[in-house]
């Protein structure tokens, strides 16, 4: 019983201080990538991407889809942003 009145006298560290503290933590991985898409071969996949998607998403029956586009778009961002991770890593 002591004990707890002894915590409550005191207190415990109020939880605003400890969130001003905290810094907003930005994804290296997510930032890399958006600036990944905007090379000229993610575009231009990109663009691939989007003409199939809107080709695709016109017709009312089709057994087409837009995997390969897909797949393509991935590996060129994936690629870029292969070579650039580990270097903004600590």
């Amino acid at each position: 019983m002591v004990f707890e009145e002894k915590m409550i006298m005191n207190g415990e560290p109020e939880e605003e201080e400890e969130e001003e503290e905290e810094e907003e933590m930005v994804d290296p991985l997510e930032t890399l990538r958006q600036k990944c898409e905007e090379i000229q071969h993610c575009v231009h996949t990109r663009e691939r991407l989007e003409q199939c998607e809107t080709r695709v998403g016109s017709r009312s029956s089709t057994e087409e889809d837009c995997t390969e586009e897909l797949f393509d778009f991935l590996h060129a961002r994936d690629h870029c942003v292969a070579h650039q991770l580990f270097h903004s890593v600590k």
